[in-house]
């Protein structure tokens, strides 16, 4: 065979950063490698001219062997078919056993036609990966709507798989190695590019929906019943300065957007605190927010599974709990 070493997209955000997700995929695919024979793992970034020096500390931190660096100011806006032009043209070169992106919204948008050009499979949305005792990726994802969980297999090079954020932990300890940064070509002849960013508007939804990086999340559940209890959840999670989240069942019932879902087939999350708010926790909520380090949560049923895994359990009518602490 001749592919070899992990190959892992290194997105970054409007402000410039590279996105946390990249940071876990690091490190899981440190653990991968070992289970390869310690083989390369290695980034491919796309930014402005003069960027991609600016992180090469944290690339050294993070160990990675080196960081294929396409730097345009063509490049300074996600363009789907100029990164899946320049990503594919990599793959062929370096030919990676394994291509790791987060199943962020860019990542998403960014995967599927990378696989479709290469011509590989591609198991989207994972939570788990590991590599089984023939050496081939095992992506483990939720499915049938998040009832079961399915171990997938690819059969051609590379292995494709986007992983959810917050889902592998970040090692805070740093790994040094000299990383060498490979400065490569930006062909982009022939190349049309059929959609252009004008303007970027920050909208409510948007602000609601910063689950990833919130310290306080309040979830609500099927407990609160209607509209009038989401708006008691937004008002007491104003006041303690976190961010909204839902339960499927919430979704379901029309009470919140699915962008703010934390479960199997939504967000995974690990604040510092997390509050649960008449969510019974059944396991496809719980695999989104076990990983919280503080949670506490208010039920009427004392049998419910959520007081479980719960720091801080408090059994009563989360109505007159949420409304007693807001007067």
């Amino acid at each position: 065979m001749d592919n070899s070493g992990i190959l892992i997209y290194a997105q970054l955000t409007r402000e410039e950063y590279i996105h946390t997700v990249f940071y876990e995929l690091v490190d899981k695919a440190k653990e991968l490698s070992k289970k390869l024979g310690d083989v390369e793992v290695n980034a491919v970034v796309f930014c402005r001219v003069g960027l991609c020096e600016t992180f090469r500390e944290s690339f050294e931190n993070k160990g990675l062997n080196k960081v294929y660096c396409f730097e345009d100011d063509r490049l300074k806006e996600y363009s789907t078919e100029y990164y899946s032009k320049l990503l594919v043209d990599l793959v062929g070169v370096i030919k990676p056993e394994i291509l790791l992106i987060g199943a962020t919204n860019q990542g998403r948008d960014l995967a599927p036609r990378v696989s479709c050009a290469l011509g590989t499979g591609l198991t989207a949305d994972c939570i788990e990966l590991d590599i089984n005792d023939k050496g081939q990726l095992a992506a483990t994802r939720p499915t049938f709507g998040g009832q079961l969980m399915a171990t997938i297999l690819c059969k051609t090079y590379p292995q494709m798989a986007t992983v959810r954020p917050n889902v592998f932990k970040i090692n805070q300890e740093d790994n040094f190695y000299k990383t060498e940064i490979v400065s490569c070509p930006v062909n982009l002849s022939g190349v049309d590019c059929h959609v252009k960013l004008l303007e970027f508007k920050k909208t409510a939804d948007t602000v609601i929906n910063e689950l990833d990086s919130a310290e306080i999340i309040v979830a609500g559940g099927k407990g609160l019943k209607n509209e009038k209890g989401f708006k008691l959840l937004k008002k007491f999670a104003d006041k303690i300065g976190a961010t909204v989240a839902a339960s499927r069942a919430a979704v379901e019932m029309g009470l919140a957007p699915s962008t703010i879902q934390v479960g199997q087939t939504g967000k995974t999350v690990k604040p510092k605190v997390y509050i649960a708010c008449g969510i019974s926790g059944a396991i496809q909520h719980t695999v989104g927010m076990e990983g919280s380090t503080h949670i506490i949560a208010i039920n009427n049923d004392e049998n419910a599974p959520i007081f479980e895994i719960a720091d801080t359990g408090i059994v009563g009518d989360v109505f007159e709990i949420l409304t007693k602490y807001l007067d």
